[in-house]
């Protein structure tokens, strides 16, 4: 274990940094079609919504990021294209869209069909957990530019119009309902890699929370999809829902600009209590850089809390207040 409280940006990511590119990025993308198509949604929502007629259709790109070295490392890539799916269907989820389609994009140094194959179980099974259909993708054969391999997607849903969830109905005394998280998911992994890397562990050794098991596969297991949201949006009233991945809680402020007590938080899962030991990492930079045991959240009157947490295998965690993200104790922001 490092005496140094390691950071995120110790790491080479800088959240600050990041916000600041991407606003350099979309600060001239000023042009909005008209008519049929038009933009429903401005950018820097979790999916982006264009006008369909009676639906809108949603859409949202991402990608596995550096947890591909790890399963490099491991010499496994059968769980890549869940993530690579469940990071975007996630997304669509988080405004209340169906998935419907999915195109995928392989970037490779070199072609092998024991890899090839692998990873098409991956997207397979995420596919079938998303009920949609992979309708295309593009292989890129790149040496002088890839160094192993990059896989990233693009998923398609659709949501009626008058059924879209952006958080603009959340209000105070709202009741937050979490539900967990499988592990780390797909974020972050810039920072596990160097707290691992810089441990006494390897990938191959043995977790020492589960003997069964190692710390390259504990990184590995594949992001949660969140399916069962759909039928919660159906019987419930939700206000407002979250997918929390890169620069774990400080995304909720995508969903409203009021505040977030989280009172009764979900355990974080012992993979989380591994990385904050073994690079001494302190609980707020935990909290601002993973899901911490929730991958998803739910904002909804009190009435259907209980059956929303019920229907999710989630729990009740909290409630809205005026400002402020919060756990415990612990500033957020």
């Amino acid at each position: 274990m490092s005496d140094k409280h390691l950071t995120y940006a110790d790491s080479g990511v800088d959240i600050e940094k990041e916000e600041s590119t991407i606003k350099a990025l979309t600060g001239g993308m000023t042009y909005r079609r008209e008519g049929l198509g038009a933009p429903l949604t401005d950018i820097g929502h979790y999916a982006g919504l264009i006008d369909f007629g009676e639906y809108a259709l949603a859409m949202a790109t991402d990608g596995v990021g550096s947890k591909v070295l790890i399963a490099n490392e491991m010499k496994r890539w059968n769980t890549m294209g869940i993530d690579c799916i469940a990071m975007n269907v996630n997304d669509l989820l988080a405004i209340g869209a169906e998935p419907v389609s999915f195109v995928d994009y392989l970037a490779l140094e070199e072609h092998t069909d024991e890899f090839a194959r692998q990873i098409g179980e991956g997207l397979t099974k995420g596919a079938e957990i998303s009920r949609m259909t992979i309708v295309g993708g593009e292989t890129a054969t790149l040496p002088e530019i890839i160094n192993g391999f990059d896989l990233a997607g693009t998923c398609l849903g659709m949501v009626k119009k008058d059924e879209i969830i952006t958080g603009e109905k959340v209000q105070l005394g709202d009741v937050l309902v979490g539900i967990p998280s499988s592990g780390v998911h797909s974020n972050g992994y810039t920072l596990v890699r160097k707290i691992v890397e810089q441990s006494e562990y390897s990938y191959q050794d043995e977790f020492p929370y589960n003997k069964e098991t190692t710390v390259g596969d504990e990184l590995l297991i594949p992001t949660r999809i969140y399916m069962e949201v759909l039928d919660v949006i159906k019987e419930c009233d939700v206000h407002g829902l979250a997918h929390i991945t890169g620069s774990g809680l400080l995304k909720l402020k995508r969903v409203t600009d009021l505040g977030f007590d989280f009172t009764d938080p979900i355990e974080p899962n012992d993979v989380f209590k591994f990385l904050q030991k073994e690079g001494n990492v302190d609980d707020l930079e935990m909290y601002r850089t993973f899901n911490m045991g929730m991958g998803f959240l739910i904002i909804l009157p009190e009435e259907d809390a209980e059956k929303a947490a019920e229907m999710t295998g989630g729990k009740i965690v909290g409630k809205i207040v005026e400002s402020g993200i919060r756990v415990g104790d612990l500033e957020i922001v």
